[in-house]
């Protein structure tokens, strides 16, 4: 092709932008003018037919989320080729703190705590992102645009001058920013508190800052682009939980997504991060849909495979030990009497108010549990520690096993520990038991699938179901262990109210995206997109629940059993 003619089609949006000097790390993101090439035209016909289309924001943020920038990417052409007028939201290197900071991959805490993160972090986390939404030719908007040198100043004067103890009830303009740098800094260290870390501190005021950066940031986004929706991941932490908080105040209609268990699946949630609406969902939303026995089977199938993790892309045990009469053995525990099960979470994860809480926090409850079961030699309690506290993305800095043994040097015989690096099946080792008491711990819905009495004292997704003994207080919770050990397993209509809510939990509120594959590396999935129409709308139901979800509040509920019922 001429020169001439290739820089008049280039100009008219005909073929993709001629390719530039790829920042490092840009390889990991979608390629989406190599994905789009034959379809170019189109693509550009449908930016311009979105203009003036509903204004959403997809303020991604920290770009260097792989799997944050990555969906997220794709939503943006979704959501353009529906019509939306889609803008880009980028941290250019102007936040000193933020959720992709961790204290196991930092090299210098004590310059991040004085200084902030470090600038070839940040250019490596923005650059690429940056990149991958520039070449899809979609506005992108930058921190530092969005926040005057005088709203600066004053961030840095307050989160200099805030007593540090009274951070986490900070609020500012009514927003809870204090709540949200308390969860950020508390995931950076991978603790539940700050016992014990000298830099807490000036870390946490380094992550007090950059929430109210995000704050003016947002707001002024929000505003200057009179944007009406936006859409995000995680809804916690730092930005993406002061993001939250300012929309909600601004009147923006909000939707947060994660990435689910089940492979290619996302989990999507209206005004709030799914940690607190997947409590909160009514049971209307599951209780009276349409349920089968073929259903029963698959939900009850997937669960079995849960135990190995083979359908999943979230899974803690290679290798799980599934012998009963071996695990008694290992555990020491006794057949002939009765076994009580404790399943804990990871202490850092997710350190938000939740009011309904019989315990200020996880190590209060495990302390709790622990001192009475010492007063009931009669009843065995295993604690199985979870996991993800050395298996997860985050390796957990703030042991459960540390803080029993402080709290109790000797245990009494009657407790019993499986620690997290342990092979045990958890799934077998609860099948075990009389009953399970969790707190903050998914598995409710899993252990009350299979007919397992579950009493909950914190934020766990399985209260306010009908399925569970759910504890508001430390009375009450000690009521419901007076009750142990239980004459019976949950009942048939209990039972089957349990599975209807797994299946609705892991099948409907899961939702899959065909474009979505599994990957290796920084991100468990990548694109694959063959031709531009297969992310519009009608070509794939997940995509189209999703889209329609953000663009009109409808809900985010994917009608597996009308599947199954077609097939």
């Amino acid at each position: 092709m001429r020169p001439a003619l290739r820089k008049i089609k280039r100009r008219l949006g005909l073929i993709p932008p001629p390719p530039i000097i790829a920042p490092y790390g840009s390889e990991a993101y979608p390629d989406w003018p190599a994905m789009l090439k034959t379809d170019w035209p189109r693509w550009q016909k449908a930016i311009r037919q979105a203009r003036g289309g509903p204004r959403v924001l997809i303020p991604t943020s920290i770009g260097g989320y792989l799997p944050g920038a990555t969906f997220e990417s794709l939503l943006a052409v979704a959501l353009t080729l529906r019509g939306a007028e889609v803008h880009i939201l980028l941290c250019d290197q102007h936040l000193p703190a933020c959720q992709n900071v961790l204290m196991e991959s930092t090299t210098d805490p004590a310059a991040f705590a004085q200084a902030g993160v470090s600038r070839n972090i940040c250019r490596n986390c923005f650059n690429p992102a940056n990149y991958m939404y520039q070449n899809l030719g979609l506005p992108v908007h930058t921190y530092s645009q969005m926040i005057t040198a005088a709203e600066a100043e004053a961030a840095s004067k307050i989160a200099a001058a805030i007593p540090f103890d009274d951070i986490p009830a900070y609020r500012l303009d009514r927003l809870a920013v204090g709540e949200h740098a308390m969860a950020g800094a508390l995931r950076f260290f991978a603790r539940g508190n700050f016992d014990g870390e000298p830099l807490a501190e000036p870390i946490l005021r380094q992550y007090l800052r950059a929430a109210l950066l995000t704050l003016h940031a947002t707001r002024r986004c929000l505003r200057d682009l009179k944007i009406k929706i936006s859409t995000f991941h995680h809804g916690i932490y730092i930005p993406q939980g002061i993001v939250a908080e300012v929309s909600r105040q601004e009147g923006v209609r909000i939707s947060v997504w994660t990435v689910a268990y089940r492979t290619g699946c996302f989990i999507g949630s209206h005004d709030d991060t799914y940690h607190h609406t997947l409590m909160t969902e009514p049971v209307e939303a599951w209780q009276d849909m349409l349920w089968t026995p073929r259903q029963e089977e698959q939900v009850m199938q997937y669960l079995r495979s849960r135990w190995q993790g083979t359908q999943d892309w979230i899974w803690f045990h290679d290798m799980p030990q599934e012998d009963e009469a071996a695990i008694l053995q290992e555990v020491k525990l006794d057949r002939s009497k009765p076994i009580i099960g404790a399943a804990t979470n990871v202490i850092w994860d997710a350190q938000l108010h939740y009011p309904a809480n019989a315990f200020p926090n996880m190590q209060a409850w495990m302390f709790e549990t622990i001192r009475y079961f010492a007063r009931r030699p009669e009843l065995q309690l295993v604690i199985r520690i979870h996991p993800a506290e050395v298996r997860g993305t985050v390796p957990s800095r703030q042991r459960m096993l540390d803080e029993i043994r402080r709290e109790f040097p000797t245990l009494p015989e009657n407790i019993f520990i499986v620690p997290p690096e342990s092979q045990i099946s958890t799934y077998v080792l609860m099948n075990l038991c009389n009953a399970a008491i969790i707190y903050g711990t998914k598995m409710g819905v899993e252990l009350t699938s299979l007919g397992i009495p579950v009493i909950a004292a914190g934020e766990a997704w399985i209260r306010n179901k009908g399925l569970t003994r759910d504890a508001h207080t430390p009375q009450e919770y000690a009521q419901f262990l007076d009750e142990l050990p239980l004459a019976h397993r949950l009942d048939t209509a209990t039972t089957e109210r349990a599975r209807k809510y797994a299946y609705h939990y892991f099948f409907r509120r899961m939702i899959p995206v065909a474009a979505i594959h599994p990957a290796t590396g920084t991100s468990p999935y990548r694109v694959s997109v063959d031709e531009l129409k297969s992310l519009g709308p009608g070509c794939d139901q997940g995509l189209d629940i999703l889209c329609r979800g953000i663009l009109t509040g409808s809900s985010f509920i994917y009608p597996a059993e009308r599947q199954e019922i077609e097939h």
